[in-house]
């Protein structure tokens, strides 16, 4: 058992006021430390995750005229609007990683229990909206992507012609299922990497609730 959760156990069991007060100014310290943490880690993830999104998206587009003049080619012939796309994309990671920077400042600096849990509340909705965002994207990247797959791509496309209502079925079938695992995996990735710290990022939003009565 460590030393916070000591603290905590001792502060249930005093029964006077001036008892528990003194307790919680003792665990109100540790909390604000471990919660600063958290966002703080939050904040370096998104940070790496901005990098790789950067590097996913940005290499294959500058190492291949093939795959740039195809990706080029599914938003219309347009350049224009994949950069507008693009940036835009990275816009909110960066808002996304500037919210939790601030999160992470503001945590670092009150000395108000009810404010850090405020702190506490819109971190995680800051993480819950822009997990959904890029669920939302992934999803609408991956119907638009094999949209253009199936009614663009000549080759692809002149091979569904072919298809008979049964094969056509099973072939829309697979698209879906493809695209459903797709979101899942994504949904499965975010659960994991910010799941677990929005996780104890609760609990002591918790404690603190416990603090304050």
């Amino acid at each position: 058992m460590d030393e916070l959760e000591l603290l905590k156990k001792d502060w249930q069991a005093n029964s006077s006021q001036a008892d528990q007060q003194v307790s919680a100014e003792a665990i109100y310290p540790m909390m604000q430390k471990k919660s600063s943490s958290i966002v703080k880690t939050l904040f370096y993830i998104s940070i790496a995750e901005l990098v790789f999104w950067i590097i996913l998206n940005s290499y294959p587009y500058f190492a291949s005229e093939a795959y740039r003049a195809e990706l080029v080619a599914m938003y219309g012939g347009n350049n224009n609007v994949l950069l507008a796309i693009t940036i835009f994309s990275y816009v909110i990671i960066l808002g996304f990683v500037y919210l939790l920077y601030k999160a992470h400042k503001s945590i670092s600096v009150t000395d108000n229990a009810k404010k850090l849990m405020e702190t506490i509340l819109k971190t995680r909705k800051v993480i819950k909206y822009y997990v959904i965002y890029n669920l939302v994207v992934a999803f609408l990247s991956m119907s638009f992507g094999l949209y253009y797959s199936v009614y663009n791509n000549p080759e692809i496309s002149q091979q569904f012609a072919k298809f008979s209502d049964k094969q056509m079925f099973v072939a829309t079938l697979i698209m879906i299922l493809f695209t459903a695992l797709f979101i899942l995996v994504i949904w499965v990735f975010y659960r994991l990497i910010y799941g677990i710290l929005l996780k104890r990022l609760n609990r002591n939003y918790k404690e603190l609730k416990k603090l304050e009565v």
